[in-house]
Parts: structure tokens; C-alpha cells; sequence
């Protein structure tokens, strides 16, 4: 058995959370302030894709149907201040809808008008905060805003596994001041993920790609002592060539982590993982969808232009590896898969993923977008809702988000008034 330690988790012959949830608690008539993400795609003021809404909808009807007053709390965005265009009607608008009953709005996070609100708040019936990020003290994690927030509730609730790894005032800050548990979303991301790394069937294959290597120092380092083969593309795959010597042009490196990179080689060498690295790529002088292309070998690539998709080779040689596979891990795109020229690996991939026989977990992300893009997100067996946080729960590193809710074996003693 690994000795694999993860916060708010353990293994006791299945994978379950040793943190309160919403079945520990009583919640009829109480006011339940629930931190979801609502981080959502928009395009002219409308919700593109309400994937992460629908995903809290377990415990928000869990909540009502238990005679709740329910207060729903979350971000959008990377608002400077106040910005109309990340405020959460929209939102509202398409949870009403799949409720299928009100749920109100108001325009602020903390105020009179949010106070008032929730105090007209019937059980059974829902109410939404403005965005949290128009507030300062929200990702500062400072006191006074974490009380504010605390005192529309008289239990919180963490249903945002994509913020858990913050150590913000809605995700922190409140715990100081009301007995806190997991919502259905957050225990079922923990048991998934946590079960993907106590018991994987092999051949366990993970996929990575995206820009930065140094997002995932952790988690490379980790799967490369867990996984059977390693398979990279995007700016990872490039930093992996670099670091072997190989000449990328100006394909996307990050030059300060080739001494991580060589590390990390060496590592696999001696623990048997087989890292597959690019072997052709889709090149091109300009950073633009109308740009002309070519493949060339790794090693060809013409002094000026940059890879910005694998090649035909190495998504044959790719799709061969994976056919082995009985669990595959993805996160990160192959290539730029948001232009239609450089788009082919990274579908090429996610099709060769969604046809195997494996037991499939995507990490959120822009592997979410990618399925999404490709009408595959069905075909998958679980995607996360976290990209950053699954990331950094698999490495193994505490989140703040978890740590910070009741023991199964304690009582709501911790609350600070």
C-alpha cells in the first residue's frame, strides 16, 4: 500500500474523507453559507458552459430538501475591483433554471442589502452573493471580510474543490467562525482522486502537457514514482528536449527548470518509467491561426519558427503506448488546440483516451475545454473540477481548503466568536 499521505484523507479499505460533510450536520431551517465555483465560462453576458454549476447540484438540492436556507458564495474571474462584466446574473439565471425555482441575487458580497436578504430567506430557497473578488480581503485572506461573510451563516459548507488549495476568507477564513463540512462535490473529488493514486490498475499511464513545466515539478516528480509511462507534449514535452540537448527553436521552454527537467530524467531512468517525448512537430514562424505550417523532426525545427502541436509520429507513437493502458491521468494540452491549425495532437489524444479500455481522469482545466471542444466530456471516467487544486492534492501537499473543515472525530467546538 502507498504511504501517500493527502489532507482530509485516508485509506480504510475504501477511500472515504475524514471530514464532516452535510450528512454530520443538522441543517433544517439553518442558514447554510456554501462556497461553490461558479467559475464559469461567458460569452455576451450568457453562460457557455454550466458544467461546474450542474456539479453542485447534489448538495444544494440536498440542502433544500433538508429544510435549509441556503446562501451560495463564489468568484468569477480576475476582477480588478468591480467589473460588470464578472458579476454573477448569468449565473443565477441558468441555476434558476436548473433548480427550477428563484434564486436571488444581490450586488454585493457583504451589505446591508445581502444582510436583509438572508434574513427574509425562507427555508428551502436559495440565495447567491456577488462575485467574491470585487472584494479585496477575499484572496487576502483578511479577518474582518472572513467574519463579515461568516455572520450571513450559521454553517458553511466547501463545495469548491477548484479553490481548495487557497488559502482565501471564503475558503479559509470563514472556518474560524462556523462549524464547517464538506458538501458532495469536495468528498467526491477527494475520494476519486485519492483512489487514482492508492490503486491504480496498470499499466498507469499520465498525460502532460501545457506550457509550464513548473506547475507540475510536483506532480511529475511524484507520478514518476506511481506511473508505468510518462507522456508529454506542449511546453513540458519541449522543456523535456531541451533538457536532452535537443534544439526546439522557439518553441515555448522554461529555460530556468532544464536542471528540474534533467532531474527528473535521470529519475525516470532509474525507477523504469518511460517518458515519451515529441518526436515531430507542427511548426510555424507566427503565433497565428492563418499561419503557414509544417512538419518537421525534433531536431529540424528551423532556427525562428516554434512547435505549437506534436506530430503525426508521435501521435501514432503515443496512441500505440496508451492502447496498453488500464489508468490514464490527464491534464494539459498537446499543443494550442484553440487554433484549428495546431489542434490535431491534443484531439488526436483525447480521442485515443476516451476509446481505451482504462479507467480515465482528466484534472479540469484546459483539458476540460479540450473534451468539451471535441464533444467527448461523456466518454471520460470522472473529470475534476479543480485543475490547479487536483495538481496539487496529488502531489500530496495539505490543502488549506480541506484541513480547515471539522474531523469526523471532533464537534463543532472550534468556533471563534
Amino acid at each position: 500500500m502507498l504511504k501517500h499521505k493527502v489532507s482530509g484523507t485516508k485509506f480504510l479499505g475504501k477511500v472515504q474523507m475524514d471530514k464532516k460533510t452535510i450528512r454530520d450536520v443538522d441543517v433544517s431551517g439553518k442558514r447554510v453559507l456554501v462556497r461553490v465555483d461558479f467559475n464559469v465560462p461567458l460569452s455576451e453576458g450568457e453562460v457557455t458552459d454550466d458544467t461546474r454549476i450542474r456539479a453542485t447540484l447534489p448538495t444544494i438540492n440536498y440542502l433544500l430538501e433538508n429544510g435549509a436556507k441556503v446562501i451560495l458564495m463564489s468568484h468569477l474571474g480576475r476582477p480588478k475591483g468591480v467589473e460588470e462584466k464578472y458579476r454573477l446574473d448569468p449565473v443565477a439565471k441558468v441555476l434558476s433554471g436548473l433548480l427550477q425555482k428563484e434564486v436571488k441575487k444581490v450586488d454585493k458580497t457583504v451589505s446591508d442589502e445581502a444582510k436583509k436578504a438572508v434574513s427574509e430567506l425562507e427555508p428551502g430557497n436559495v440565495l447567491l452573493l456577488e462575485n467574491l473578488r470585487f472584494n479585496p480581503g477575499e484572496e487576502k485572506n483578511d479577518p474582518h471580510f472572513a467574519k463579515e461573510l461568516a455572520s450571513l451563516g450559521d454553517i458553511y459548507v466547501n463545495d469548491a474543490f477548484g479553490v481548495a488549495h487557497r488559502a482565501h476568507a471564503s475558503v479559509t477564513g470563514v472556518t474560524h467562525h462556523l462549524p464547517s463540512v464538506a458538501g458532495f462535490l469536495l468528498e467526491k473529488e477527494v475520494r476519486e482522486l485519492y483512489a487514482l493514486l492508492e490503486h491504480p490498475k496498470r499499466p498507469f499511464f499520465a498525460v502532460l502537457g501545457g506550457n509550464k513545466i513548473s506547475d507540475k515539478i510536483g506532480v511529475i516528480h511524484k507520478f514518476l514514482e506511481l506511473v508505468d509511462g510518462l507522456v508529454t507534449g506542449g511546453g513540458i514535452g519541449y522543456t523535456f528536449l531541451k533538457a536532452k540537448g535537443v534544439y526546439i527553436g522557439q518553441s515555448i521552454c522554461e529555460d530556468e527548470e532544464l536542471e528540474h527537467a534533467r532531474a527528473m530524467l535521470k529519475k525516470a531512468e532509474k525507477n523504469g518509467v518511460k517518458i515519451y517525448i515529441p518526436l515531430d512537430a507542427v511548426v510555424t514562424k507566427e503565433f497565428d491561426p492563418d499561419a503557414y505550417y509544417k512538419v518537421v523532426p525534433i531536431g529540424e525545427i528551423p532556427k525562428g519558427w516554434m512547435g505549437l502541436d506534436i506530430g503525426p509520429k508521435t501521435i501514432k507513437t503515443y496512441k500505440e503506448a496508451l492502447k496498453e493502458a488500464k489508468t490514464i491521468f490527464w491534464n494539459g494540452p498537446l499543443g494550442v488546440f484553440e487554433m484549428a491549425s495546431f489542434d490535431r495532437g491534443t484531439r488526436s489524444i483525447a480521442e485515443a483516451i476516451v476509446s481505451s479500455s482504462a479507467t480515465t481522469i482528466v484534472g479540469g482545466g484546459d483539458s476540460d475545454a479540450a473534451l468539451r471542444q471535441y464533444g467527448l466530456e461523456d466518454k471520460v471516467s470522472y473529470i475534476s473540477t479543480g485543475g490547479g487544486a487536483s495538481l496539487k492534492f496529488l502531489e500530496g501537499n495539505s490543502l488549506p481548503g480541506i484541513d480547515a473543515l471539522l474531523d469526523k472525530t471532533n464537534v463543532p467546538n472550534k468556533v471563534k466568536n
